[in-house]
């Protein structure tokens, strides 16, 4: 099972400090935190996609493209790629191209953001997300699967005799997850591609995401994919930890109180009853995460978000330190003793995928 962490590079002040970074430095510190994860032995590092404040990362593919020549094992992804505002030619070549400069060491989740006026800076309708989503990921797939493209729909110009360039890394298109929090559309788009499909569940309760997991499990197995609990899943979370629980809840609290995201709302306390959020020691994450599985079943990724709120570099480099040496060991441990032999223990790696469509010509 493949552990690691993602940022959604919010910029928000320090409550305890009253200081607040500016673009760079928080640019900076999350190729930093990435270059950690890596030399930590965390397996994914990922990243969203924003253009707006007080986020950062508003090009994915250039930070991770960066990554992929300063790291040596971690696998490079996002979450997530804007697959409706962002065109899919161009989606295409950027990832292709982040796909042969990380030597396949890489994947990609589609989503639809969660900033409804991003559609018109990018001259699209918000209403037409989620015939964006669908049509823009069709072509995607065409322009990665197929040499030469001729193709027309209704959200952009038409394509006569193009060819996206680079071509796939040794002819296999990157891994896809379908990111979404409460579209049904979405992950059965996932299951009927047989994709994978991450539910960002840091906001909700776990009633609601087994409910879309299971959903995608069902269609999965109905394209003929698979078995439903071979279906590919992935889940955010996120946790603060220190080794005595009560000195991590006192810590983390002002960043909770006050940070845009958390703030002035629900109290830690009720927060962290209702959705993944897990304030306290190690041993206390490992027990909320590992119990995960009976909701959701068997699944392949779990990611964490550990650098929000205006926590300071340093403390996101100890939380790392706190997730590769003493929760994930054994959280790994636990999830893979219960996972039955036909269930996948990992999405699959680019080698797997070339030696699946070798295999594939073979039998044909």
């Amino acid at each position: 099972m493949q552990f690691g962490i993602f940022t959604v590079s919010d910029v928000t002040t320090d409550p305890t400090t009253g200081r607040t970074p500016d673009d760079t430095e928080r640019v900076r510190s999350m190729l930093k935190i990435a270059q950690h994860a890596d030399e930590a032995g965390l397996d994914v590092f990922a990243t969203g996609e924003h253009h707006n404040p007080p986020f950062v990362a508003s090009s994915p593919t250039t930070m991770l493209g960066y990554l992929a020549g300063t790291t040596k094992n971690i696998v490079l992804s996002t979450s997530t790629t804007l697959i409706t505002t962002n065109d899919p030619v161009k989606i295409a070549e950027d990832y292709a191209m982040l796909q042969v400069i990380s030597n396949g060491r890489m994947d990609l989740m589609m989503g639809r953001g969660n900033t409804g006026p991003v559609y018109p800076w990018f001259g699209q309708d918000i209403r037409q997300g989620i015939p964006l989503a669908i049509e823009n990921y069709a072509l995607l797939r065409r322009l990665w699967e197929e040499d030469v493209v001729d193709w027309e729909g209704k959200f952009r110009t038409p394509l006569h005799g193009f060819t996206s360039t680079p071509r796939p890394l040794d002819g296999v298109p990157p891994f896809v997850w379908h990111g979404s929090i409460r579209s049904p559309e979405i992950a059965e788009q996932a299951a009927y591609y047989g994709d994978g499909f991450f539910h960002n569940n840091i906001f909700w309760p776990m009633s609601h995401t087994k409910q879309m997991v299971d959903f995608y499990r069902q269609r999965f197995e109905h394209y003929g994919h698979g078995k439903a609990d071979q279906a590919l899943v992935g889940l955010g979370g996120q946790a603060f930890m220190r080794k005595n629980s009560q000195d991590a809840w006192d810590e983390f609290r002002p960043y909770f109180d006050n940070a845009p995201v958390y703030g002035h709302g629900p109290s830690m306390e009720d927060f962290t009853a209702s959705t993944p959020l897990t304030v306290g020691s190690p041993q206390q994450v490992i027990e909320r995460y590992a119990a995960m599985r009976e909701d959701v079943g068997d699944y392949q990724r779990q990611l964490f978000l550990i650098d929000h709120a205006g926590l300071p570099l340093k403390t996101v480099l100890e939380q790392i330190d706190l997730l590769a040496e003493e929760v994930v060991p054994v959280l790994r441990k636990e999830m893979e003793s219960h996972r039955p032999e036909h269930v996948p223990s990992n999405p699959p790696s680019h080698a797997e995928r070339v030696a699946a469509k070798q295999s594939e010509a073979v039998a044909s």
